[in-house]
């Protein structure tokens, strides 16, 4: 009997990956859901639902179709300046939407799997933090996946909550980029880019996300994990080590203070994530920065 798995937010860059990766496997039934058509149609054996999860009645009736074991949510509203000004739709899609879906789940005795964000953390730190630390948001983005962390816990009995850094790798048409591409795209127009020196993050390789999350559909505990990669550096060094790994002028890149670059929303100083306990418990293995830029490049 082959598990059936739901992706939401299957047009996205993380939520391709994972739909694309799953849908290989000949363990699951894999069926993809986003807001708009398929991206990328018969890419693999799934199947494409176009579902607004906003909108509870159809969120519902897509349940009494697929009758999922395992629903994977990728979706949010991630862009940190847009929240900070748009709090009813930060609200609707990362905390309301998010609790309709984890009542979904127990009804139907799905395990979900959602991804947040090292943005629930002040960044007032100088060393990884673990599942155990206590969050404290600096800007809404944050405040709002924690609240959605929040009312995943106390709803369902069947969950895991996937905490991400920094995520890269190619994206296809249609798809935001990252900022290793932007970096890459800059350099090789040979355009200078201004890059913040003062933040430390732990970038992750969009396929190790992917390969954790499956790990995570059979596991049997609940909880949060963080799923990142082991490299801890400033953005300024990441996108050194685009230019170097890609043979790029890196005399282009121009490392700037946060105070510096002028950013209307804080961001933490410090988010980088331990992965010590995905490691341990889910055998947890990612590849190293330099690894992943290769990988997305195809070199």
């Amino acid at each position: 009997m082959r598990k059936k798995i739901l992706i939401i937010g299957a047009n996205g860059f993380t939520g391709r990956r994972i739909l694309d990766d799953l849908s290989r496997n000949l363990s699951y039934q894999v069926t993809g859901c986003s807001l708009h058509d398929d991206i990328c149609p018969h890419s693999g054996d799934y199947r494409f639902i176009r579902t607004d999860i906003c909108d509870s009645a159809a969120l519902e009736e897509l349940f009494k179709e697929v009758c999922p074991d395992v629903v994977i949510n990728t979706s949010a509203l991630s862009v940190p300046d847009y929240c900070e000004t748009h709090h009813d739709e930060a609200d609707a899609i990362n905390i309301t939407a998010v609790e309709h879906l984890a009542n979904c789940c127990k009804a139907h005795n799905s395990r979900l799997i959602h991804l947040s964000t090292d943005f629930v953390f002040s960044g007032d730190t100088d060393r990884p933090y673990t599942e155990e630390d206590v969050p404290a948001p600096v800007n809404y983005y944050g405040y709002t996946k924690l609240e959605g962390e929040k009312r995943i816990a106390a709803i369902c009995r069947d969950y895991a909550i996937v905490r991400v850094v920094v995520v890269y790798g190619a994206a296809l048409p249609g798809q935001h980029g990252n900022v290793l591409q932007l970096v890459a795209n800059r350099l090789r127009n040979n355009e200078e880019i201004f890059v913040v020196s003062d933040q430390w993050r732990t970038p992750t390789f969009v396929g190790d996300i992917s390969q954790g999350v499956e790990k995570l559909i059979n596991h049997p505990h609940n909880g949060i994990y963080h799923l990142c990669g082991s490299d801890c550096l400033t953005i300024a060094d990441i996108a050194y080590r685009v230019a170097d790994v890609l043979g790029l002028n890196r005399s282009l890149i121009r490392p700037v203070t946060t105070q510096e670059m002028g950013e209307k929303t804080p961001r933490p100083r410090f988010s980088g994530l331990s992965i010590e306990k995905a490691k341990k418990e889910l055998g947890y293995r990612p590849h190293t920065l330099d690894e992943g830029i290769r990988l997305m490049f195809e070199l």
